[in-house]
């Protein structure tokens, strides 16, 4: 027989009993199909939702040829590259030297004969909403002009034409609720503009902004300022122009270099796309290199691609094992007609051929009309819409060569088993008898510590191709150990029920197929531990890197200019009547000495100073900062810069942000209210300290034998007479020395405040104090609405005030894990159900055994049940230490050059958690296996027709 022929052979075979079986064939194109559809899915996602240059181009100026842009240094000869990542002048100066200012350029006259061109120029402004008050920003851009077609897209409603009319964006439409008819204003000018459409940025789906024609929004207002002194004049961004070349031509590079001569720069579709050679780019002599453009992998995608060429191995194999022992009869008939032992492995291979043929095409399809089902969520997550649908050939064909290999090769090891085989033993059904081997658990654990070792090295050396290497190394371990370890887990069921002591026994028993269905699992579950540990602990790194604002769970009003502290008790009544506040209000007030900053600043020296006084030495100078900083980073661990990076010492000059209009001194004036609203100090003595009027002190670091130092420059301004009348004379300093209550290191950080004094200190010091803001407790982050209307509010009353907020860091990732859990339960139970019925139809004989012994038709039901649970739980627990591995090998990797960035500066924070996701872990190896197992249970018929038993 030909090789052709016996190939054609086995494959009818193969062919005839998938039909035959076809519950069990289509359980082996499930298992080959879901890593295909998961690979085929990402990738068409991928390539859809990241923009070519070409789409970028075109969100950027739509259907233009060119965007010309004046860089602001006057008449003054540039250059450039064609893209326009690098800019400048060889003499940027030649400017100021005629006249001693910067001449304006007229850009239009660079522009190629024969073009035609779009102005565009933005301007912040704040408008009236259905439910308040909002600020945003409005573009001035003739949006119905076809040449912007791809970047701003009509959603609904229709385009503004002339004075009066507006276009806002979906997302500021949801925000305002506001709709297509509504008028909104301008406040300051009060211009009133009518909503004429809704339109979309296909590149940024969530930007709220507002499209008006040129000259409807500025130049009104402009006028409006210059009429009334009261009204603030716009603060537009510079013009901008979108330019559309003579047809047929666009905008060339000797366009390019002639608005380089007058100072003008200029992006070209044309240029970026199609370069000209260095050698016609001045530029290109002073820049060091060009960028390649080549893909750039990080370390974390290459060791998830590995783990998942791996899982779509494991994922396979078990089907192809346990199809390959349920056809054993068959083979063996091949066997008594004469079939050689190659011509029986053909057959095995063959259904590989088939059932992985069938399942990889089956995973694409799936795959991409998935995609096509969800693309509205991905392009709303992501928040721009796709270019198009983009599907490479080569790729889909090379994840489908790889679904069908990865088929073929699962099949080899039950093909080459399955031709040893005796024809006798096949017919009968016997298995024989094997024991486990002894050498395969000592070198899997030898592999999993090798491989653990690999990966752990190269993360601390910051070799890539070592921790994904490493990481599939100890993967491999753990599967060698599986046998060993459910031969273990065998022995458990002693002191077990009736059904659980089975399943156990029986996975114990079977190890050649319940090995391969928990390393299906385990292969599902390690890829998400892997990605889940990693996201779980960068979160944790960007918890600690963020600066709040206020304390947590606060909302602060804040006057914006001295003129404003009488208006705001009205402000107070506006937010306490719209905002979720839950507690009481505690009120802050700034403290100065001379004359008041805020109002006389435009005068060097005309005003006063108030300074806190550091002491020096062990406890109050950092030791991270000034002569032998990076010595001591040097020698420091991540552990030992924490602490000193978190210590009283170090945390003013690690961050330094100020919350209530104070200078860095961060000094307010409260009472002991504010202590429980906002500081969250709960201490009677410190309480007991203000009222006595000692102020209290957030930073031990400031303070030596129980007393900080003030040092006041009582400065006063010539035109702050009332007060200069009081205080005649030169500038006087004084240095008091304030007994105070010292708060515990922890309230160090606490965000604005470094001193709480007392109104009647302040008095007694000869300082001028302003009531200036109120702080909240809120039950929760305020709702935009709420925002909104907060703001009209405050405007009604008077004005001049805003609302901060602190809401934390981003909750966005809290929900990447949630949906990334979710997702990995998904998968995990879908790869259970899927081995557990294999390893079902593979011990049938059994079941049927069982209920001819007379056993309660339930047992059959918990007996499932509790299979699917060992397979589940063993599966995930073994997963979550192989997932581990990769995660901590790339946070090391991360340590390592947080480590090389702390040490050049040594303020910078070398903090580098791992923390794993108990969410993610609870959810896999808890409700997941428990879930499985009654499904398993409630889908397994409790009756079983009996039948002969071969043998």
């Amino acid at each position: 027989m030909s090789l052709f022929s016996g190939w054609r052979a086995a494959l009818r075979i193969a062919r005839r009993d998938a039909m035959r079986a076809k519950g069990r064939s289509a359980l082996v194109v499930a298992m080959i199909a879901l890593p295909v559809l998961g690979v085929t899915a990402a990738d068409v996602t991928y390539r859809s939702a990241t923009p070519t240059r070409a789409e970028e181009l075109t969100a950027l100026m739509g259907a233009a040829d060119a965007q010309y842009s004046d860089p602001g240094l006057g008449r003054v000869p540039i250059q450039q590259m064609p893209d326009q990542t690098a800019w400048g002048s060889e003499d940027e100066a030649a400017g100021l030297r005629q006249g001693g200012e910067r001449k304006p350029v007229d850009v239009p006259a660079t522009f190629p004969k024969g073009s035609r061109f779009l102005t565009e120029r933005s301007v912040p402004a704040s408008v009236t909403t259905a439910h308040g008050i909002t600020n945003t920003e409005i573009t001035e851009l003739r949006t119905a002009d076809r040449m912007l077609r791809g970047r701003i897209e009509l959603v609904d409603g229709a385009f503004p034409h002339g004075k009066g009319e507006i276009a806002v964006t979906e997302a500021f439409l949801k925000s305002s609720g506001l709709r297509i008819g509504s008028r909104l204003t301008v406040r300051g000018p009060d211009l009133a503009y009518t909503v004429t459409g809704s339109v979309e940025l296909p590149d940024a789906l969530g930007k709220q902004t507002l499209y008006a024609d040129p000259g409807a929004v500025i130049a009104p207002w402009k006028a409006a300022a210059d009429r009334d002194d009261k009204i603030l004049p716009p603060n537009p961004d510079r013009t901008e122009w979108l330019v559309q070349g003579p047809k047929g031509a666009g905008v060339t590079w000797p366009d390019v270099l002639a608005a380089n001569e007058k100072g003008v720069l200029v992006l070209s579709r044309r240029l970026v796309l199609d370069p000209p050679p260095d050698s016609e780019i001045p530029m290109a002599s002073r820049m060091s290199g060009r960028s390649d453009g080549g893909l750039v992998m990080s370390t974390a995608v290459v060791t998830v691609v590995a783990m998942t060429v791996l899982e779509i191995v494991l994922l396979a194999g078990p089907a192809f094992a346990v199809g390959a022992r349920r056809s054993r009869r068959q083979l063996g008939l091949v066997g008594a007609c004469g079939g050689d032992r190659s011509q029986v492995r053909a057959v095995v291979l063959a259904g590989g051929v088939v059932l992985g043929g069938v399942g990889t095409v089956l995973g694409v399809l799936l795959g991409l009309g998935l995609t096509l089902v969800f693309r509205p969520l991905i392009e709303g997550y992501t928040g721009n819409r796709f270019g198009g649908l983009t599907l490479r050939p080569a790729e889909l064909l090379a994840i489908a060569l790889l679904g069908l290999v990865t088929g073929v090769l699962a099949a080899l090891v039950p093909a080459v088993v399955a031709g040893r085989q005796s024809i006798l033993e096949s017919l009968t059904g016997r298995r024989g008898t094997r024991r486990s081997s002894r050498v395969l658990p000592v070198l899997g654990s030898l592999t999993l510590a090798g491989g653990v070792a690999i990966a752990v090295y190269g993360g601390v050396s910051g070799e890539t191709p070592l921790v994904a290497g490493g990481s599939v190394v100890a993967e491999l371990g753990v599967l060698a150990c599986i046998p060993v370890i459910i031969g273990f887990l065998g022995r458990l069921g002693r002191r077990l029920p009736l059904t659980p002591r089975m399943a156990l026994r029986d996975a114990a028993r079977n190890r050649g197929r319940t090995a391969p269905a928990v390393a299906a699992v385990m292969a599902a579950v390690a890829g998400t531990v892997a990605v889940a540990t990693y996201a779980s602990s960068s979160m944790a790194e960007q918890d600690y890197d963020y600066s709040p604002v206020l304390t947590k769970g606060t909302s602060a009003l804040v006057a914006e200019d001295p003129s404003a502290a009488r208006k705001l008790p009205g402000a107070r009544a506006a937010v306490e009547r719209n905002m979720p506040v839950s507690g009481g209000r505690s009120d802050v007030g700034r403290v100065w000495a001379g004359s008041d900053c805020y109002v006389y600043y435009q005068e060097e020296n005309g005003c006063g100073t108030l300074e806190l006084i550091k002491p020096t030495g062990k406890g109050h100078t950092c030791p991270l900062k000034g002569r032998g900083a990076k010595e001591l980073a040097a020698r420091l661990s991540a552990e030992e810069h924490k602490r000193l990076t978190t210590s009283p010492a170090c945390m003013d000059e690690y961050m330094n942000l100020t919350s209530f209009g104070t200078d860095t001194n961060k000094i307010v004036i409260g009472d002991a209210s504010l202590l429980s609203t906002y500081v969250k100090l709960d201490d009677p003595a410190a309480a007991k300290a203000l009222k006595a009027g000692d102020p209290v002190l957030l930073n031990p670091a400031y303070a030596k034998n129980g007393e900080i130092t003030l040092r006041a420059v009582h400065t006063y301004n010539p035109r702050d007479k009332k007060n200069r009348a009081l205080h005649p004379g030169r500038a006087r300093t004084t240095t008091d020395r304030l007994k105070v209550y010292v708060a515990p290191a922890k309230y160090t950080a606490t965000p604005g405040i470094r001193v709480i004094m007392p109104q009647r200190t302040a008095e007694r010091l000869g300082l001028h104090t302003q009531s200036h803001a109120s702080v909240y407790t809120t039950s929760r982050p305020p709702t935009e609405a709420e925002k909104q209307a907060t703001s009209a509010a405050i405007d009604q009353a008077g004005g001049n005030a805003h609302v901060i907020t602190e809401n934390g860091s981003s909750s966005r990732e809290d929900a990447i894990l949630l949906i990334l859990a979710l997702f990995a339960g998904v998968v995990t139970l879908g790869a259970a159900a899927i081995t557990t019925g294999l390893a079902k139809a593979d011990a049938e004989a059994d079941l049927t055994t069982l209920a001819a012994v007379g056993a309660a038709p339930g047992v059959r039901r918990s007996l499932s049940g509790f299979q699917c649970v060992v397979v589940a739980l063993t599966g995930v627990l073994l997963g979550t230490a192989a997932g581990i591995v990769p995660a901590v090998a790339l946070r090391l990797l991360d340590l390592r050059d947080a480590m090389r960035q702390m040490r050049l500066e040594p303020m910078n924070s070398a903090y580098t958690p791992i923390v794993l996701p108990w969410l993610t872990i609870g959810l896999l190896a808890v409700v997941v296996p428990v879930l499985a197992g009654l499904l398993a249970a409630g889908l397994t018929r409790s009756r079983l027709t009996l039948s002969r038993r071969a043998g």
